[in-house]
């Protein structure tokens, strides 16, 4: 049985290092902002979880982060509300070990970890993050993916035409809005073009933007990638704002 509760440890990566990585119905056409151009990697069984040191860890956990070809600035944690930061929590949830649970009304997104206790990341939410909800599974994972803006924005910001699906959509990269990872979300089989992505846009966790799905930290989605099993389940919601608050476990 796959145990669910810890990143991986790689080769030649020190515990500094690790700390930087540890860190309804279908979706109508408004949340074609979030789609991105494959390939797609299919979703497998996830590592073990532990609980996050404490928050004097921060530092290491935002540091600056080696991925792929792509250097991953840090990010400046004491600039950003506690409450958003990755952290061990009670779980409010009461799904099983594994589910990811998205709290649109908190800005929050818990991962389960069973024994009463959920991963629990600040997230920032476009408007079609507010679009959907229900229960489906995470079918696709993908590192730094690539990113198609829909036609509507296109006509909005004509400059993005050379980032339309005609021309493959935008480079991966440190300013590409889905950031270091996405999380592909299907219900029935079909795409809910629902997603769970990587933002540089730190100071937007926690708040309400213009555009996109799920947004977390690049170093929050980089931890939450390697963590998540296989065909995970997911709940979008807006009704744990009543278990949520309060539930720090290092407050």
């Amino acid at each position: 049985m796959t145990d669910i509760r810890q990143p991986p440890f790689k080769p030649g990566m020190t515990r500094r290092r690790l700390l930087s990585f540890a860190g309804a119905g279908l979706a109508t056409a408004a949340l074609s902002g979030c789609a991105t151009v494959g390939p797609y990697e299919q979703a497998q069984p996830g590592p073990e979880i532990l609980p996050e040191p404490p928050v004097s860890a921060y530092a290491s956990m935002y540091g600056p982060v080696f991925d792929e070809g792509f250097e991953v600035p840090a990010i400046p944690w004491q600039k950003i509300d506690q409450r958003f930061l990755r952290q061990v929590v009670q779980d409010p949830t009461g799904e099983r070990a594994g589910t990811i649970v998205v709290d649109t009304s908190q800005h929050f997104l818990y991962l389960v970890l069973g024994n009463g206790q959920a991963m629990r990341y600040g997230v920032g939410l476009g408007r079609a993050g507010f679009e959907w909800e229900g229960r489906a599974n995470v079918q696709w994972k993908q590192k730094w993916p690539k990113w198609t803006p829909p036609a509507e924005m296109i006509a909005r910001q004509p400059e993005l035409e050379k980032y339309g699906v005609d021309y493959g959509g935008m480079p991966p990269g440190l300013m590409n809005p889905l950031g270091a990872r996405a999380l592909y979300i299907f219900q029935n089989g079909e795409d809910t073009l629902y997603r769970l992505h990587g933002s540089p846009e730190w100071a937007s966790i926690g708040k309400s933007v213009s555009s996109g799905c799920v947004r977390l930290m690049n170093q929050d989605i980089i931890d939450l990638y390697d963590r998540v099993p296989g065909k995970a389940p997911i709940v979008v919601t807006s009704g744990l704002g009543y278990a949520a608050a309060g539930s720090n476990r290092y407050g």
